[in-house]
């Protein structure tokens, strides 16, 4: 199992030449990333062959340490998680690049599309027909699809519109 490092125990090893690797999706990358941070998204990870050491974070800390086994595997390097992630980094008023130009990560906007079209829902049952209320059951089961199943249809148009296209390609 891969050691745990602070923010401040992380930077010092990446001055001395460690690897830095940010498991995040591009979209989560382009809109706020620490400089020096190698992005290759968890799914794509491959072997790394070019590292003295190598360091992994995520945005939380949770998807490092759900992986950390599959983490240590792609290299024959010392590897560390950076306890806390991308927030601890920021906590620790360590740099950050970020681009509020960028589109905000495709979950979150789920999120905040998926809970706005249940609340408009339940508020349409209320409010002008009981039919209002099977908005919030097509979104619940689409949530339900999307846990279950990995896939996500509303994530899927999203990605689609023009502002998240401009944000992965700038």
């Amino acid at each position: 199992m891969p050691t745990t490092l602070t923010p401040h125990e992380a930077r010092r090893r990446i001055e001395a030449g460690a690897l830095l690797v940010d498991i995040r999706d591009p979209d989560e990358y382009a809109r706020v990333h620490i400089p020096c941070a190698r992005n290759v998204p968890l799914a794509r990870l491959g072997r790394i062959e070019d590292a003295p050491e190598v360091i992994f974070h995520c945005r939380s800390g949770m998807r490092t340490t759900a992986s950390a086994q599959a983490l240590a595997a792609c290299t024959d390097a010392p590897v560390y998680l950076m306890e806390g992630g991308l927030d601890a980094w920021r906590r620790a008023g360590l740099d950050c690049r970020v681009d509020r130009g960028q589109p905000l990560e495709i979950m979150r906007q789920v999120q905040i599309g998926a809970g706005t079209l249940a609340l408009l829902g339940v508020l349409l049952g209320l409010t002008v027909s009981p039919a209002g209320f099977g908005l919030s059951a097509f979104v619940g089961a689409g949530l339900l699809v999307a846990g279950l199943t990995g896939w996500c249809g509303m994530a899927r148009l999203l990605a689609l519109m023009p502002w998240n296209r401009r944000g992965l390609s700038g």
